[in-house]
């Protein structure tokens, strides 16, 4: 009786054991499905209300709305400056949402100008107009700068197109707080470089050659040279690694390049005059470069006579070494390019005949030689 006890008592205890170890196993799969549950309820809402912010995001902002939005879309704009546009102009509801949406669905190509837009759009509307290049509005004229045009015959075309006096456009291009404005807005393209006192016209050679269209009759000075600094700092961009390689700045860039330009014949190759340039100057050597004379000068010639060599200006490349204090007129692309990848040459002499024909020499004799050949003693 006295084992049979024992036995019971001990089975009893372990009952009571497993029965504890049970229920506590019960509370915590309790728990553990009521953490699970929670975890996969937060879950769920962040989703979900992800998803509703995000679906809602993409919707018109105003479905029922008639009104009429001018967007204007300036030339190299990026997807994170366009979707803020849109965003801040009433377009679009969120601009990173929209920028996502973009990327995601892989949409390219969109097209600057002055897009009249309503708040009932819808996305794709939007992104359709942007691709195509619908704008709502016809162009009004057109300003063309051809290549290798100095500012003072940019600012005449400026002024017979929206019919204002050249000497008021040049006295604006020319103002210090519209410089300095342009300055702080263009960063990574303009400098204080251009404030130097030896600069004779600090946008010279900044206002690319190209064409532009614009949708109202009477756009601001300021909005035209916008225009154009958003062409230059899109062509700029391009060459930036090449740039970094010959640690060049943009003022120096745009400086060579417009050398370049105004030595260029048709038939010349800009790349080798490159070459030369930047041979010159790597030997210590003036550029003596006639287009540089004439702008010191300040007036157009034919050709240059020996008491125009004398010349008391840093332009001056006969008297001066190095670079002009800042380009002489605008370049093209073809003179950007022969700035940044110019030719591997021996030469440091180039002559330009009556015929068009660019003529390269290696030493000053040689040089001579072919100036008496084909130049005329002036």
């Amino acid at each position: 009786m006295k084992v049979s006890g024992k036995k019971d008592g001990k089975n009893s205890d372990m009952t009571e054991e497993l029965i504890e170890r049970q229920n506590e196993a019960k509370l915590v799969r309790k728990i553990v499905t009521i953490i699970s549950a929670s975890l996969l309820l937060l879950a769920l809402l962040i989703f979900g209300g992800g998803f509703l912010y995000v679906h809602s995001a993409l919707k018109p902002v105003d479905p029922d709305s008639n009104q009429k939005i001018l967007v204007k879309i300036p030339i190299g704009s990026g997807v994170s400056t366009i979707s803020q546009m849109l965003e801040d102009s009433g377009v679009i509801k969120n601009a990173r949402v929209f920028k996502y949406y973009v990327k995601f669905n892989n949409e390219t190509g969109f097209m600057a100008g002055e897009y009249e837009m309503e708040p009932s759009m819808t996305i794709e509307q939007i992104v359709d107009s942007l691709k195509t290049g619908k704008v709502m509005q016809e162009v009004v004229f057109k300003i063309t700068i051809p290549e290798g045009k100095k500012l003072e015959e940019i600012a005449t075309i400026i002024a017979e197109k929206t019919k204002r006096n050249q000497e008021d456009v040049m006295k604006q291009l020319n103002d210090p707080i519209f410089i300095e404005g342009l300055i702080a807005k263009y960063p990574d393209v303009l400098s204080e470089e251009m404030l130097k006192p030896t600069i004779k016209y600090p946008l010279e050679g900044y206002l690319f050659p190209a064409t532009y269209p614009f949708y109202t009759e009477n756009p601001s000075i300021e909005e035209i040279v916008t225009v154009m600094l958003d062409k230059t700092k899109s062509v700029v961009d391009d060459y930036r690694g090449q740039m970094e390689e010959k640690q060049l700045t943009v003022h120096e860039l745009l400086t060579i390049s417009s050398l370049i330009e105004e030595e260029a014949t048709e038939k010349v190759d800009r790349h080798k005059i490159a070459s030369v340039f930047y041979n010159r100057i790597k030997a210590g050597m003036p550029l003596q470069t006639d287009p540089t004379v004439l702008y010191a000068l300040g007036e157009h010639k034919d050709r240059v006579y020996y008491k125009d060599l004398e010349v008391d200006s840093p332009y001056n490349t006969y008297k001066n070494t190095g670079l002009t204090p800042g380009p002489i007129a605008n370049a093209g692309t073809s003179s950007i390019e022969a700035a940044v990848s110019p030719a591997e040459t021996d030469y440091l002499y180039f002559l330009a005949t009556p015929e068009g024909d660019v003529l390269f020499s290696k030493t000053n004799d040689e040089h001579n030689v072919k100036k008496e050949e084909h130049i005329s003693s002036p």
